[in-house]
């Protein structure tokens, strides 16, 4: 029986490593109530520890342990704990307006043990909420964190559905979200379009990231853009490539354009320097992968 499992918990969706004791296992989907170093706090299985779990999610200690499964006691207080949430929320807002702070509040979360209420905020300099943080404590009878976030945390807290029509992987999946560059659009030939390519959160999408080191990795076996080769056909410039199916457009110097196969080139001119294009070992089109 494993004595760990993998614990998605809390609002913002944090993944751990919980210890379980007993005979109890608990299966994928799972609602338990687990023991954080923040408190009691509803959670979701994901699996059981793995040695590839702990490297994905590099940690050397669990993070608590599982208390229990759920109870149809335990549905009802989650309710009304998500009621005063919503209390706690307008309630922080009201101090914040009424203390003239520049903070906007994105949402608040209240531990299922009643522990600590977390209140998480937008801002863009700094904030000294001391003040706020004690007039909450002694409103509320219980300790309170603000915890400042970024726009992605937002749609991470916030956001439904992407333009894929799926959740969005920051509220999904992903336990870190990975830097994303326009250079990543630009080489898989997405749209430069600012609308089209923004998540929720208005900057680019996580997803662009995903296929990225394919592309990059695949790139390495064509000429590069700007390239002088000189094929079956004549001699021409590289003005374009197609990474997935391992091709390039070549520009002759009779100005016509034809897509070439790295196979049919015979020699590669880059700048004042020549090489042989033959492969010894080409690598298999990613197209015929399965």
């Amino acid at each position: 029986m494993p004595d760990s499992y993998v614990i998605r918990y809390g609002t913002t969706r944090n993944v751990g490593e919980f210890t379980a004791k007993g005979p109890k296992e608990f299966a994928r989907n799972n609602l338990v109530l687990v023991r954080s170093d923040r408190g009691v706090e509803w959670g979701t299985v994901l699996c059981p520890t793995t040695t590839n779990t702990q490297d994905y999610l590099k940690s050397k200690k669990p993070h608590g342990k599982i208390l229990r499964d759920v109870s149809s006691e335990d549905h009802q207080k989650l309710d009304e704990i998500h009621d005063s949430e919503r209390k706690e929320f307008r309630g922080c807002q009201e101090m914040i307006r009424e203390r003239k702070l520049k903070m906007d509040l994105v949402d608040a979360e209240h531990l299922f043990g009643g522990e600590r209420i977390i209140f998480y905020y937008l801002a863009e300099e700094r904030v000294d909420f001391r003040e706020l943080v004690k007039s909450l404590a002694k409103k509320y009878h219980t300790r309170i964190e603000m915890r400042q976030i970024g726009v992605r945390d937002e749609a991470k807290l916030l956001a439904d559905y992407g333009d894929c029509g799926k959740p969005v992987c920051c509220n999904n999946h992903l336990h870190e979200m990975p830097p994303v560059s326009m250079k990543m659009a630009k080489i898989q030939k997405a749209s430069l379009d600012p609308t089209k390519i923004s998540g929720r959160c208005g900057r680019l999408k996580c997803c662009l990231r995903y296929e990225y080191d394919t592309y990059k990795e695949y790139r390495k076996d064509l000429p590069p853009h700007g390239s002088t080769v000189v094929t079956q056909q004549g001699q021409g410039k590289v003005i374009a490539q197609e990474i997935l199916t391992q091709k390039v457009t070549v520009l002759f110097e009779d100005r016509r354009q034809m897509i070439v196969d790295p196979s049919e080139i015979l020699t590669v001119i880059k700048g004042n320097k020549k090489k042989s294009t033959k492969p010894e070992n080409k690598k298999e089109n990613p197209k015929n992968r399965n």
